[in-house]
């Protein structure tokens, strides 16, 4: 690809150019996983070490009591990893209307009836096994390091840290996470010596203790203290799969995403739509563009929202949505002269602020990672098992208690899910890495920056400046300040319900790309981080 290098966007950056990188949304952590490259070890073993102490770094985004998938590039072929975690088996609709009255529609937001098995550890320990390079030990290390010592809490981590101190009414969040009656200030200091302890305790057993061993036990005993119905058992049964990702055809490439339980999906179906239509022939910041890209995506969440969840529960399967003729037909409902509301199709005949960490790594040998770690909504739960420091993530409030939902619980269900790794090939051979943090934003941002580098030719660096829309529901969306003013009128023109965010909170995603400029041995990678995070690119 001959990218454009010239950018016109307030926040200008260059991307990274070297043989290899991890690329990350905190610095430390980046610097942790090249640490693994640095003694031998590949890809893998970088994106391990990165995920671990990410969990220290950011803890308001991921944690230990997060989950996780990752696509990767092993050297010849491409694997998907879902370890997203399971339901409770006590969890039915009758369980929750039981605490919650007959009216609940979904179990609660935050709090211990919020918990499924959490999945990071699973499928550190899965990639490890299969991929890496290095002692699974080793890759824990700086984690370690990082727990005990403590560092620096950056602006982006503290301002999301201070927005999340109602939690501190949840049991073992105040005595872990505002350990002075407050969140940290920018610039000082964090130390977790209860996470280094579980840590250390994964690092010797191989990610075992987690669901079997010293860890699982707190955390059952944690869980049945305050309520909870997560057992021992639970944590046992839980599995990660190897999967194979889905993918969608786009201007010569091919983008993979997860299959559901997640919204990846939601990405490939909104470009199926969009390659129905000449985006390089529009102004890359105009109306027009920006206008086509939105009601595709509208379209492509209508579907999502109605048919995603766990695959066992679908009414309609992932062929079905991405088929092209229906996509083309979804397309074909885009009025180029006026924003809609759209339902959801038929595909069988054919938002919340959260808390994610993305990272990606390469290595000169051609491994190439995308993974992405997440306890949901900022803190997760809320809920902090303090022997282990172990923040349980909230994903069970994706499901439903709707009799007719696809995500209507059940015991040792998977939740509909808002965390998606993405890979971009071409001809069947690796081009890009990467990913875009934040909720339903994911596979919005997913979509905003391809067409971006695929149709306009902008750097990865550059995609990662540009400004952002997101939409929300209806007609409404956000954009960005940086956003110009006269595009945004013709958008309001138009008739979307388009708001500038004044909200430093407001996410419009993050994103971390590493693009494979030719042979790693001789060439390397173009590498990006997202300006709208404390992230770095590093390489060698």
């Amino acid at each position: 690809m001959d990218f454009n290098y010239q950018s016109n966007y307030p926040t200008i950056g260059l991307p990274l150019f070297a043989r290899n990188v991890v690329a990350t949304s905190h610095p430390l952590a980046a610097q942790a996983g090249l640490r693994m490259l640095l003694q031998g070890g590949n890809a893998v073993d970088a994106a391990i070490a990165a995920a671990a102490a990410l969990t220290i770094t950011e803890p308001v985004s991921n944690g230990l009591g997060s989950d996780a998938f990752c696509i990767l590039w092993d050297g010849s072929a491409l694997h998907g990893l879902n370890a997203s975690g399971r339901a409770p088996q006590a969890w039915t609709p009758d369980y929750f209307r039981s605490r919650y009255g007959q009216d609940a529609v979904t179990p609660p937001q935050r709090g211990i009836d919020s918990v499924t098995v959490p999945g990071a550890v699973s499928a550190w320990a899965a990639l490890s096994q299969r991929f890496g390079k290095l002692p699974f030990a080793d890759l824990m290390a700086p984690a370690i390091e990082l727990a005990e010592r403590g560092y620096c809490v950056p602006p982006v981590v503290q301002r999301k840290w201070v927005a999340a101190q109602g939690l501190g009414t949840q049991p073992g969040f105040a005595q872990t996470f505002l350990p002075r009656g407050r969140a940290p200030e920018v610039g000082e200091l964090f130390t977790f010596p209860a996470a280094a302890r579980a840590l250390r305790s994964i690092a010797a057993s191989g990610g075992e203790s987690f669901y079997t061993g010293d860890i699982a036990q707190a955390i059952a005993k944690f869980s049945a203290e305050h309520g909870g119905a997560l057992s021992l058992a639970d944590l046992a049964a839980h599995r990660c799969d190897w999967v194979t990702p889905i993918a969608k055809d786009y201007r010569g490439y091919t983008l993979h995403e997860i299959p559901p339980n997640g919204q990846g999906i939601a990405a490939l179906m909104a470009l199926g739509m969009l390659e129905q239509f000449d985006l390089s022939a529009l102004a890359v910041d105009g109306v027009e563009a920006q206008h086509l890209q939105i009601e595709a995506m509208k379209l492509a969440f209508a579907d999502v929202y109605r048919f995603v969840s766990d695959p066992n529960s679908m009414e309609v399967g992932v062929a079905q949505l991405l088929s092209s003729d229906y996509l083309a037909a979804r397309a074909r409902l885009i009025d180029p002269r006026r924003a809609q509301a759209f339902q959801a199709g038929s595909p069988a005949d054919a938002h919340r602020r959260g808390g994610t960490v993305y990272l990606t790594a390469a290595d000169a040998s051609g491994m190439m990672v995308s993974f992405i770690q997440s306890n949901y909504q900022g803190f997760g739960s809320g809920c902090v098992e303090p022997t282990f420091g172990i923040s349980l993530q909230n994903r069970g409030f994706g499901f439903s208690l709707q009799p007719h939902s696809p995500n209507l619980v059940a015991p040792g269900k998977r939740p509909f899910h808002t965390i998606i790794p993405a890979f971009l090939t071409k001809d069947g051979q690796p081009v890009m890495s990467f990913g875009v943090m934040g909720a339903n934003m994911q596979p919005q941002g997913h979509m905003q920056t391809l067409v971006r580098m695929l149709d306009h030719t902008q750097n990865p660096q550059m995609a990662c400046d540009a400004p952002r829309w997101r939409f929300n529901a209806g007609l409404a969306i956000n954009v960005e300040p940086t956003m110009a003013s006269a595009t945004v009128q013709g958008l309001i023109d138009l008739g979307h319900q388009a708001q500038v965010s004044t909200d430093v909170y407001q996410d419009f995603g993050a994103g971390q790309f590493i693009w494979r400029a030719g042979d790693p041995a001789t060439q390397g990678y173009i590498a990006a981080s997202d300006a709208r995070r404390d992230g770095k690119a590093v390489g060698f």
